[in-house]
């Protein structure tokens, strides 16, 4: 618990009687969830029948439900929000077929990331789909309604609106796709690719489910009615070898997989060139694309960044964590750690964190400073660290 809480920056004092609650909060505690302060959100890091490390190992081999209906929910609709889209976002948004899936970063005028979030054509109903990380939905929201008035000041139709009727479950792990089928024999998942999504029935249950997650593997993310959440997370838990999951296997997850989690390894001092991101964004975009940031991050395009994210592994022992100083050979301080963790499937310390462009070569030999006096070596490394699991 101690480990979790310590690698991420989105855990605030707030007293449990101010935390927002997701429909499944009273589901968790009856089922053993152990409660934290999650993005003002009260969220379980945990469930008693299995550690942190056990989950994530169970998640990679099976199947694990996660509640993350914490996560902002948002609908674009109006005849112009292709190009509203566009503006605020650094991907490409028109080339986008029915129904598919985006990663892409949301950026403010000096480059910097407002956030990281997944967006999606749902052509079929006139609407652009988006979902943006809990902690960041005040900011999100501010940024999104500033430019969205730019917009209309000036003629354009567009407007959006914030989902509260629905839960979002994600349903990750090797397994996911077996269960899912078993529940749904008349629809072929073979034909639902990677990022795409679809409409169905699940036992007589509405859901939207897009082959999508930050775990690395296989699986889903399924928003479903919140007055039939708890219903279809219980049907989905009394299938074999499926279990529920917290925040602190998540995020052992993504951290295998080499993903980014908002606050820790990227914020509003952090562009998409520092931080590796660039594959978000098209040739056509880094070279002639206009949205917010644009010029910042393809001047750094063209001359360089001081700093870059990177993977990092050590040998068993100390375990890097977030804020923890990256030193040279020399000891000189040359960066700092922004994910840390022991990893459950690699059974070695693995980490993220920021270094000059000339320190970034795979295998460069570096340090971490645990505490005064005393460092751990690590080096260089390729993410992911665990081999992600996607169906394509």
């Amino acid at each position: 618990m101690r480990q979790y809480l310590r690698h991420s920056k989105r855990f605030f004092g707030t007293t449990d009687s101010q935390l927002k609650r997701t429909k499944l909060c009273d589901f968790h505690k009856a089922n053993g969830g152990k409660m934290v302060d999650f993005a003002g959100f009260y969220m379980p890091v945990q469930y008693s029948d299995l550690s942190i490390q056990e989950s994530t190992l169970h998640t990679r081999q099976n199947a694990s439900i996660f509640d993350v209906s914490h996560m902002g929910q948002l609908r674009f609709y109006g005849s112009d929000r292709v190009e509203f889209l566009e503006h605020i976002l650094v991907g490409s948004v028109k080339p986008l077929k029915s129904n598919q899936v985006k990663y892409s970063l949301m950026c403010n005028p000096n480059g910097g990331i407002i956030d990281d979030l997944v967006f999606a054509n749902i052509d079929k109903d006139d609407y652009h789909y988006m979902v943006i990380n809990a902690g960041r939905i005040t900011e999100d929201l501010a940024h999104i309604n500033t430019q969205l008035s730019s917009f209309q000041s000036k003629g354009k139709d567009v407007r959006y609106d914030f989902i509260d009727t629905d839960a979002l479950i994600a349903f990750q792990g090797k397994t996911a796709v077996d269960v899912m089928s078993k529940l749904v024999p008349d629809f072929d998942f073979n034909e639902l690719k990677f990022f795409y999504l679809t409409h169905m029935q699940v036992q007589g249950i509405h859901v939207q489910v897009s082959r999508t997650g930050y775990t690395g593997e296989d699986g889903f993310e399924i928003a479903v009615s919140n007055e039939r959440v708890q219903e279809f997370v219980e049907l989905l838990l009394n299938q074999e070898g499926v279990k529920l999951a917290g925040l602190g296997a998540r995020d052992s997850l993504r951290l295998e997989a080499g993903l980014c989690l908002y606050g820790n390894d990227i914020d509003e001092t952090t562009t998409p060139v520092e931080a590796d991101l660039l594959w978000t964004m098209s040739k056509k975009r880094k070279e002639s694309g206009e949205f917010v940031g644009s010029q910042v991050i393809r001047d750094q395009i063209a001359n360089g960044v001081k700093r870059k994210r990177v993977g990092l592994i050590g040998e068993k022992g100390l375990t890097p964590r977030g804020h923890m100083k990256i030193l040279d050979e020399d000891d000189n301080e040359i960066g700092e750690v922004t994910s840390g963790s022991f990893s459950p499937c690699l059974q070695l310390p693995i980490a993220m964190g920021y270094v000059p462009p000339e320190q970034s070569e795979l295998d460069t030999g570096l340090k971490v400073e645990i505490r005064q006096n005393k460092a751990v070596d690590v080096k260089v490394c390729s993410l992911p660290f665990v081999p992600k699991g996607y169906f394509k």
